[in-house]
């Protein structure tokens, strides 16, 4: 991360072809639509059918769970939340009401309220797309809901997976850390404008040693955890390019790695508790539809000002996990509000369209070198060409979608 502070962004949780807004109405006779039963226990998320026609579609959910539960309708690419509802206590029942568009999208149950969930399924929305009505005012209301689903789904999962890592690093079990690492900070990556918001905590918990010794704090969190886990050779140097990696450094004792593992647990949770508040609530209210379009920029930042040269993950060269996981939150953030955008003539759906080719382009240039399923290729295997392919990509993106917030609020 960089050591500039940016107001709170956000990552958007629906994606451009299949954008549903839980609450609204379609224009086309709700009839249409259907009604499901949704069983949600400890290890099951029984959903009563599996097809629907395009239109208004509602989720009855009782939950036989001993835990406090959620339901949520995902986007085909399983990330991307399109309705949820959430705090579903034992016994109780709570309703969904989406507009689904044609499209692929999957079923998943919380028990709990963190980690992966259980049930996950397929569901399939046939037919034609159809119009949504409303007023402007409250799908842009709906947009904003969705973000904050999901930012709570994201640190949900980034609090368990936290939990393994830091248990693979406080018992010494490098190997295993090791490969948890990338994949961990991915949850966080996505959100971290979120945290960035919060003053301290960010710092705590994502700050380089080079930023931390900048600015006189102790050094915690992910960094120093990585440190520990691939330690530098003895003549190597430092992200700043001048310090050497073992000035007033040393790696960790094991009591010093619990100190630093159960510091990044209680950061974290504060991060979870946070976005379960009605502060996190007032602060999206406030910023509106153009929090959610800043985000979008934001993040595409995170990718140019610090994964882009390979400085943030200095020692484990795991930057492009960061990468993509930024440029993810990014579009998603854009899919939520594209069709503001596009409601503003030919030149905001131009501007749509010049959006969309340039994430296809930086996707494909990515998927080139691995993905965050399957594993990235070191930073340090990239050549000159590939650094600067990657840099041209960037800079096409950025210049219409700095462009995005003025457009969706004209």
């Amino acid at each position: 991360m960089t050591t500039s502070r940016r107001v709170l962004a956000s990552v958007a949780a629906a994606g451009a072809a299949v954008l549903v807004l839980s609450g609204c109405v379609a224009k086309s006779d709700a009839a249409a639509g259907a009604a499901f039963d949704v069983a949600s226990t400890d290890s099951e998320c029984a959903v009563s059918g599996s097809t629907a026609t395009s239109g208004t579609l509602t989720f009855d959910v009782k939950n036989d769970s001993a835990q406090t539960s959620e339901f949520y309708l995902l986007a085909e690419d399983g990330l991307r939340i399109v309705g949820e509802v959430e705090n579903i206590a034992p016994a109780a029942s709570r309703t969904l009401t989406v507009v689904a568009q044609p499209g692929k999208y999957y079923t998943l149950c919380k028990p709990g309220m963190i980690g992966d969930g259980v049930g996950k399924a397929e569901f399939t929305v046939t037919g034609d797309r159809v119009a949504v009505a409303g007023e402007d005012s409250e799908q842009k209301q709906q947009a904003v809901d969705l973000y904050a689903a999901f930012v709570k789904d994201q640190v949900g999962q980034l609090v368990p997976a936290v939990e393994e890592l830091v248990a693979a690093y406080e018992s010494g079990d490098d190997e295993t850390a090791r490969t948890k690492f990338p994949q961990t900070r991915a949850f966080y990556e996505r959100i971290e404008p979120v945290a960035e918001a919060l003053g301290s905590l960010d710092p705590r918990i994502d700050y380089r040693e080079v930023d931390a010794v900048a600015e006189g704090l102790d050094w915690t969190g992910f960094h120093r955890i990585e440190k520990d886990l691939w330690v530098p050779a003895q003549d190597a140097l430092n992200a700043d390019g001048e310090t050497p990696a073992w000035q007033d450094w040393v790696p960790s004792t094991p009591e010093e790695r619990v100190g630093y593992g159960d510091q990044l647990l209680a950061d974290v949770q504060e991060l979870y508790d946070y976005v379960h508040s009605d502060d996190f609530t007032k602060a999206l209210e406030d910023q509106g539809i153009g929090g959610i379009s800043n985000g979008a920029i934001a993040l595409l930042d995170e990718v140019a000002t610090g994964k882009i040269s390979g400085e943030e993950d200095w020692w484990s060269s795991t930057d492009l996990y960061d990468f993509a996981a930024n440029v993810e939150g990014s579009k998603m953030a854009f899919s939520l509000v594209q069709d503001f955008a596009a409601a503003q003539g030919d030149e905001g759906e131009a501007l749509v369209g010049e959006i969309e080719d340039g994430y296809a382009a930086l996707e494909a240039s990515l998927a080139a070198h691995g993905s965050l399923a399957g594993g990235f290729v070191g930073y340090s295997e990239l050549t000159d060409d590939d650094k600067r392919e990657f840099t041209d990509l960037i800079n096409a993106l950025a210049e219409p979608l700095s462009q995005l917030t003025g457009t969706i609020l004209d």
